[in-house]
């Protein structure tokens, strides 16, 4: 191994000494620096094996100068990494032929085992870049998929590896979490960006209605049969059965738009059950992409909270801002309409707080205002934990014994008191006083609970 030399571009020099020192250790001769000048003399002299680069060196992008050093050297593997962590930096680098995308921070034996691998791999030789009016699109109005999260970065790292494919994509998650958005970015971004984009939602339509507009009517043709571009299927579990049938037989021979399919179902279940045709299943889960549900990336709420704010400026309305305890009670809140149900709550914020600067009063009237609609809507929470009962207790009762002693109301209680005191506890970042006051409850009490729920383990 010790053959082999990494070539080390990094302006931060305490990132340049680890990362260099790691390399060492693993054996490889390592030649470093933090001057764009001297990478592109060493590629362009034939020396080194790999490239591991920062996006930025002090002013100079990377990607105005890898179309060069790829041109001249066409077989040289290129790792970048970015504190940046957004989906066009992920993009750019796969667009530029870039081996791979290693967001900061990253785990060291990680970019180590990355080293490894673009060794072995084949080179790339494609040299391209995004087009300035798909990374326009991307970067205004679509607000496409912001957060610099762990999770979103390999949301990011997928979409950079597809976009250039025609290979069928199945995006999963709960609603609200920018399935459609993620198929948007893959169409912009990628190959398929000269065509149209044409979505279709199935859970909106009547099965007659689907028919129709997949598959044509009246000589007429649906949208399976444009030519380039992309045709998304949004809900694809809501797919009648015959509709099934008939894009299993499309797909066989396909040769028209490229397919993405969103589900916020479990096909894999829908399978099992019969409901959902295998054959389908596995031709659109070809690549699987899994949007992360936003209580999972709390992290990127600030982030996107900012962003819609600015979507609000430029829909007309003041310019606005968060104080420090609006963003704080924003991130304690699941979200569980995920980031469509913030984009909401900051579109009312924008519209109806009087001062620039949004507080925590604020926050705190749209959320009980959107949970009173809420609960006018599903027949309120007593109706609810009902209809849940219902469910998951009512076999239990029927098949309870006379001669046993049951265990269903304390099994119930508890099951209703720990995410009851979790909540409070993620709305008050743990302290335990402040949510003891909140629920209006003993301190010492709330801490006997705690233990004996196992909450403090978790």
């Amino acid at each position: 191994m010790a053959d082999k030399t990494v070539l080390l571009a990094e302006d931060d020099a305490s990132i340049r000494l680890i990362v260099n020192q790691t390399l060492v250790a693993a054996g490889y001769e390592v030649r470093a620096t933090s001057s764009p000048e001297a990478l592109e003399r060493w590629v362009r002299n034939g020396e080194g094996d790999v490239v591991v680069t920062d996006v930025y060196l002090g002013d100079a992008s990377i990607f105005d100068l890898l179309p060069s050093m790829r041109l001249s050297r066409p077989e040289l593997p290129f790792i970048v990494m970015s504190g940046q962590n957004t989906i066009l930096t992920a993009a750019n680098a796969a667009q530029h032929g870039a081996f791979d995308y290693l967001p900061k921070p990253f785990d060291i034996d990680a970019l180590t085992s990355l080293v490894q691998r673009a060794l072995k791999a084949p080179p790339k030789t494609s040299v391209r870049s995004i087009n300035p009016e798909s990374q326009k699109a991307i970067s205004d109005a679509g607000l496409p998929l912001i957060g610099r999260s762990d999770a979103m970065q390999e949301v990011y790292r997928i979409i950079a590896k597809v976009m250039n494919t025609d290979l069928t994509v199945l995006i999963e998650g709960e609603s609200g979490t920018g399935k459609e958005l993620a198929a948007r970015a893959i169409h912009q971004l990628g190959s398929a960006k000269d065509g149209k984009f044409v979505a279709l939602d199935l859970a909106a339509l009547p099965a007659a209605e689907i028919n129709r507009q997949l598959f044509g009517a009246n000589g007429e043709p649906g949208a399976v049969h444009q030519k380039g571009g992309t045709l998304y299927l949004d809900e694809i579990g809501d797919l009648p059965a015959e509709a099934q049938t008939q894009l299993v037989k499309f797909l066989r021979d396909a040769n028209g738009a490229r397919l993405i399919a969103s589900t916020r179902r479990n096909l894999g279940r829908m399978v099992e059950e019969g409901t959902f045709r295998e054959d389908l299943y596995y031709r659109l889960n070809v690549v699987r992409l899994a949007m992360p549900p936003l209580r999972l990336r709390k992290e990127d709420i600030p982030e996107l909270a900012r962003a819609f704010l600015i979507r609000a400026q430029r829909q007309g309305l003041s310019a606005k801002n968060f104080d420090k305890s609006a963003i704080d009670l924003i991130m304690a809140y699941d979200w569980p309409g995920n980031v469509r149900e913030l984009e909401n709550l900051v579109l009312r914020l924008a519209v109806l707080s009087p001062d620039d600067t949004i507080t925590l009063r604020d926050v705190e009237r749209e959320l009980r205002a959107g949970a009173s609609e809420q609960k006018g809507a599903s027949g309120g929470f007593e109706k609810d934990i009902e209809t849940l009962l219902h469910r998951h207790i009512m076999g239990d009762l029927i098949s309870s014994r006379e001669d046993e002693e049951s265990t269903v109301y304390s099994r119930v209680i508890d099951q209703v008191e720990r995410p009851l005191i979790r909540l409070a506890l993620s709305v008050t970042a743990g302290n335990k006083v402040k949510a003891a006051q909140l629920l209006g409850m003993n301190r010492n009490t709330l801490r006997a609970k705690i233990n004996a729920l196992g909450i403090a383990e978790e």
